[in-house]
């Protein structure tokens, strides 16, 4: 999960920045798509949110997701996957250069620890 802080606003409101990252990030980490992505306007609904591009791309090996908040200068990015090794680094960099963020902080969550190694059926 990556939080991204200080953003340009006319990038973090440019839908097709939104998409462009939903199509080539999965190429760049040589994933797999399954469908096309999608990208909606998420209207404002209170204060705290001010509304922007909710997007996301249904991989393979899970999903990647993007929600930006331009008047907050702020993305919120996940790339959910089952693939071992991935490149923090790179997605780190890959966002920050997309959106010319400030500021990121990355959460890894590793899931699944006790992931069956057998089928039950």
């Amino acid at each position: 999960m990556l939080d991204g802080y200080g953003g340009v606003p006319e990038r973090l409101n440019d839908r097709a920045l939104v998409l462009f990252c939903l199509n080539e990030l999965p190429v760049r980490l040589d994933m797999k798509k399954l469908s096309e992505p999608e990208v909606y306007w998420a209207k404002g609904n209170d204060g705290k949110d001010p509304g922007g591009w909710s997007g996301f791309v249904v991989i393979q090996e899970s999903h990647i997701s993007i929600h930006t908040f331009p008047g907050r200068k702020f993305v919120s990015v996940d790339v959910y996957t089952c693939k071992n090794g991935m490149d923090r680094v790179f997605i780190e960099d890959f966002f920050r250069e997309q959106f010319l963020l400030t500021d990121a902080e990355i959460q890894f969550v590793k899931r699944g620890t006790r992931y069956p190694e057998k089928n039950s059926l």
